[in-house]
């Protein structure tokens, strides 16, 4: 949890994440291992979303069986990001993906934003 009582979680219909367009993603494939690497530019579409994205429902085809590199828990370790820390960094990545993906006024940050305010 950080100062201002946020704890990060995912929210449902975004998928923000997902786009993995490898322009605008360096810092994600630079922290990759060479297998990681050449595993998430397979899953790069031609329209730069993962192939196994669902883009009408927003949401995961395989999600229980996706790659570690696409699980929250693992961008500490991908990032040398401290336990105490991983919460911020997180929605960092989160809204910045957001931001880029829907606008930072859109109704998905606004959610997000609740979310991360929300006890748990």
């Amino acid at each position: 949890m950080n100062s201002r009582g946020e704890r990060w979680q995912c929210i449902r219909h975004c998928g923000a994440c997902c786009y993995l367009s490898p322009d605008e993603r360096q810092e994600a494939l630079a922290a990759l291992s060479d297998e990681q690497r050449n595993r998430y530019l397979a899953m790069v579409g031609n329209d730069g979303w993962c192939i196994h994205y669902d883009s009408g429902g927003r949401r995961c085809r395989i999600y229980s069986e996706r790659p570690d590199f696409c699980r929250v828990s693992q961008l500490g370790e991908l990032f040398e990001v401290e336990s105490d820390s991983l919460d911020a960094f997180a929605m960092q990545c989160c809204r910045q993906q957001i931001r880029s993906r829907y606008g930072g006024r859109s109704a998905v940050m606004r959610r997000f934003n609740r979310a991360q305010r929300a006890p748990n």
